[in-house]
């Protein structure tokens, strides 16, 4: 049976790991990850990709969280009759909703091994803060610290995150949180579909 997933950017080199190791038999579509900054455009982007694929696949799932689309997504899922993953970001589905609500509620900035890598890209140029430096402090005032949800740490990415924290001005603390989460994922939506 043919499978694909239609993927965020960010997650799906993890999925394509889990995949290669856990033996599935998945054809990985990934969308830009860059979609997160803004995500009024991942419903349609993932409606475009699904409408192009459905013909060639018996199954198709979606992995990604609502992420940040307050709904819209399941909107167009409920459509195709398709299963997402669960929660409402990325960060569910590695460290689990109840840990990820205790960072976010004490003004915890969240990374992950993406935005670790992605972070000049992601973050201070697509903000502008390399061009404006100045608005550093505006921009994470309100954050207490960064949290790393660590996939695969290593010492390059802890480097690269210390950098990070430091521009923000925040201290770092980093959590190993792994890929379990995410292959519990993707066996329930693989059993799903």
């Amino acid at each position: 049976m043919s499978t694909a997933i239609v993927a965020c950017g960010a997650i799906a080199t993890h999925i394509s790991n889990i995949a290669s190791r856990e033996n599935f038999d998945i054809t990985i579509y990934p969308l830009p990850p860059l979609l997160h900054n803004h995500p009024e455009k991942i419903a349609s982007e993932v409606d475009a990709k699904i409408a192009e694929i459905k013909e060639t696949y018996e199954k198709i799932a979606v992995a990604y969280a609502d992420c940040g689309s307050y709904g819209a997504l399941d909107k167009v899922l409920e459509k195709y009759n398709i299963a997402r993953l669960g929660g409402n970001h990325c960060y569910d589905v590695f460290a689990g909703q109840s840990r990820v609500n205790e960072l976010t509620s004490t003004g915890t900035y969240i990374f992950t091994d993406y935005l670790v890598k992605s972070f000049h890209r992601s973050v201070v140029v697509e903000l502008g803060l390399d061009r404006h430096p100045e608005l550093i402090d505006d921009y994470f005032k309100n954050y207490q610290k960064v949290t790393w949800l660590a996939q695969h740490p290593t010492e390059e990415l802890k480097v690269a995150a210390q950098a990070a924290a430091d521009l923000m001005k925040l201290p770092l603390e980093i959590e190993v949180v792994g890929e379990s989460g995410l292959l519990d994922e993707l066996k329930r939506l693989l059993n799903h579909i």
